[in-house]
């Protein structure tokens, strides 16, 4: 019999960071700066230490999966939080909670002077909370809990300047495009509690069979493909995916910190967790399948070439994690659930040390973060200049480093599909790896080699973000940062380094997700194709530097290499002959443009109908105001009758007689009494 797990051990794991986040918010200003980043730091320190215990529990064999507390039962619908933990959830646990500890470490430097410290701690270790509420639940009901908690305290991430109107428009955007994936996401759920009766995982996965053979009441649509499909939009918007991808570059408005923690392992990867975790679901149907397959494929290659021509550090980075999500979009596409998650792990650690790394040079910069204004700064940072270089090689895919091995375990299976979609999904796949070489040494160079050109920059803060909030951006020499800002970014770079080489085997080709990822391998082959052509993690690399997507990332590396330091005219050359591409690039492809003008007009003027027809018209005219209008006629006419005058009565009296008369006496008598 298998080992269970301790359930307060669980509810320590969970809870210690909302403890912390509840303390700080309520009584931050009380308590300090000091005691408000120790509290929640140490809290956060502890459910990662904590989750430690648990993935070693569950690598030997341990499990849970029980409801901790019932909430309300209606009918024989149970609303509970419970706990499903196996080596899926084990993994995000220790991956949320190790870069969630890494950034509250690097907060303590990069924040230092922010008036809203203690708030800004206060947020983020609410985030860690809900974040883990969500990877851990055993049901949908407390999936759906911890899917909009992240999705609210993101909102406050993004917008935690508030007083900028750019980072109020930032938030406001994420919310609003994330309530619009989120209505696909509770129209799945709603879906499957309304089929199956059951808003448990085990239970609605136990009559998937029976939900592949139904179809959407009044249609010939399966059931399951309109289900998971659903459930794919909720992930399309939390995980920014095309089209829903838009509201991810401008949630660059919050504090760097911020754009680790959201963009690195946790919200971002929420819906690539959900899909996986709903495997034995999204198995059921092929066309989700290439649905999803399809819509990565898009994100993956066109998201990169936006990344080309970003000049903010952080928005380079930014467009990189959309593309990157692609990547694990298509793997799951594939069937490959495994290997995303596995890209999802690795991506973790080399994006977080990527983002930190760009917040350590916004710092050495004094929060200039337009990489144009940059160059030369190894010299200056060395520590993060290392530990940068060594997320930009992890990020493009170089043997031996940690996204090597996730990215071609992806490539590998989209190749292996045979879905359709999946001739364009691999192309895709393969021209991004050129396409995010390119725009990652462009970053690399045009930041840390060549000419210092901050030198010839005047320091008018007109092109930072994070200088308006911190108040003290000034001109000077680059500096390396505190170690409270580079020691993250070392423990980081270790994992970036060394983590796909160690765990390729026992996550891909292991047991390790068994019971928690289900592949139908008859119908979606892709994994068992990679299991056969697998022969260690070496053997891999060595036939890595023979395969075209390595070849694709030197030739990405050698065109920036010859872009942005041999030749600086080549770029502007490209331009130039090239200008339509770079207008539409430019503007994001008019998504913005689109969403703004006509999707905006149209939602007004169907708000505009809805009040003036509905609400005015409708309600306020005809149900409100109509019906007091209907008793105030009333009342007119029968006040009409009670004048006070005794010959109005009389009169009255003397008709009323005459109705009766005509009503009681028969017709003939009557009339023949008028001739008479």
């Amino acid at each position: 019999m298998q080992a269970t797990l301790n359930p307060t051990l669980l509810l320590v794991i969970a809870l210690a960071p909302l403890v912390s986040s509840t303390i700080v918010g309520l009584f931050g200003r009380s308590i300090g700066r000091s005691a408000s980043h120790w509290l929640t730091t140490l809290s956060v320190g502890l459910s990662f230490v904590l989750s430690l215990v648990v993935l070693n529990d569950v690598i030997n064999g341990a499990r849970f999966n029980a409801t901790i507390y019932d909430w309300m039962v209606v009918g024989k619908l149970h609303m509970e939080v419970g706990f499903m933990i196996d080596g899926l959830s084990a993994l995000m646990m220790t991956v949320v909670t190790f870069v969630s500890f890494m950034v509250h470490i690097y907060t303590v430097g990069y924040m230092a002077d922010d008036d809203g410290y203690q708030r800004f701690f206060s947020y983020i270790s609410l985030f860690t909370f809900s974040m883990l509420m969500l990877v851990m639940s055993n049901n949908m009901l407390q999936l759906f809990f911890g899917w909009e908690a992240v999705g609210l305290v993101s909102y406050l991430l993004i917008g935690f300047w508030f007083t900028r109107p750019t980072a109020v428009f930032a938030n406001m955007k994420a919310f609003i495009v994330n309530r619009v994936g989120d209505f696909g996401f509770i129209l799945g759920i709603g879906l499957l509690a309304a089929y199956t009766g059951s808003l448990n995982y085990t239970e609605i996965f136990a009559k998937g069979p029976e939900l592949a053979l139904l179809h959407l009441p009044g249609t010939d649509w399966m059931l399951i493909t309109v289900a998971c499909i659903s459930l794919f939009i909720g992930a399309m918007g939390k995980s920014a995916q095309f089209p829903l991808h838009v509201w991810l570059p401008d949630s660059m408005e919050g504090p760097t910190p911020i754009s680790a923690l959201i963009h690195a392992a946790t919200m971002v990867t929420a819906g690539i967790f959900m899909v996986a975790r709903m495997s034995p679901l999204f198995e059921l149907s092929n066309t989700a399948l290439s649905f999803i397959l399809v819509i990565g494929a898009i994100t993956a290659l066109f998201m990169g070439f936006l990344g080309v021509i970003q000049n903010d550090i952080k928005r380079v980075i930014a467009y990189s994690t959309l593309s990157q999500l692609g990547y694990m979009t298509v793997a799951l596409g594939a069937s490959a659930y495994s290997v995303a998650i596995f890209h999802l792990m690795t991506h973790a650690f080399f994006k977080a040390l990527l983002f930190l790394g760009a917040g350590s040079v916004i710092l050495g910069m004094h929060h200039d973060q337009d990489i144009r204004h940059m160059g030369g700064l190894r010299k200056y940072m060395p520590i993060t200049w290392i530990t940068f270089l060594i997320g930009t090689l992890a990020l493009t895919g170089t043997p031996f480093f940690a996204g090597f091995y996730s990215k071609d375990s992806i490539i590998e299976a989209v190749h292996a599909s045979d879905l359709p979609g999946s001739g364009f999904a691999y192309f895709a796949v393969v021209a991004s790896v050129f396409v995010t070489a390119l725009y990652s040494f462009r970053l690399y160079f045009l930041v840390f080699h060549g000419k210092e050109r901050f030198r010839d920059v005047a320091h008018d803060h007109a092109h930072g973000h994070d200088d308006h909030a911190h108040g003290h951006g000034h001109g000077g020499e680059p500096h390396e940062s505190p170690w409270v800002v580079t020691f993250p970014l070392i423990m980081l770079a270790i994992p970036s380094a060394v983590a796909g080489y160690v765990l390729i085997q026992p996550l891909l080709y292991g047991h390790f997700f068994q019971g928690a990822i289900f592949v139908n391998a008859a119908a979606h082959p892709a994994m068992a194709d990679l299991a056969e052509h697998f022969h260690g993690a070496l053997a891999m690399t060595l036939h890595g530097f023979t395969t075209l997507p390595l070849w694709l990332a030197v030739a990405g590396f050698a065109t920036a290499y010859y872009a942005y330091m041999v030749n600086l005219n080549f770029p502007r050359t490209v331009q130039r002959a090239l200008g339509p591409v770079y207008t539409i690039l430019d503007h994001n492809y008019y998504f913005d443009w689109f969403n703004e003008h006509v999707l905006s007009a149209a939602a007004r003027l169907l708000g505009k109908g809805l009040w003036k027809g509905g609400d005015v018209g409708l309600i306020d005219g005809l149900l409100v105001n109509g019906t007091a209008r209907a008793v105030g006629w009333t009342a007119r006419v029968v006040r009409l009758l009670q004048t006070g005058y005794i010959y109005y009565y009389a009169l009255a009296m003397i008709a009323g007689v005459v109705v009766f008369m005509g009503y009681f006496v028969p017709g003939k008598l009557l009339s023949g009494w008028f001739i008479r």
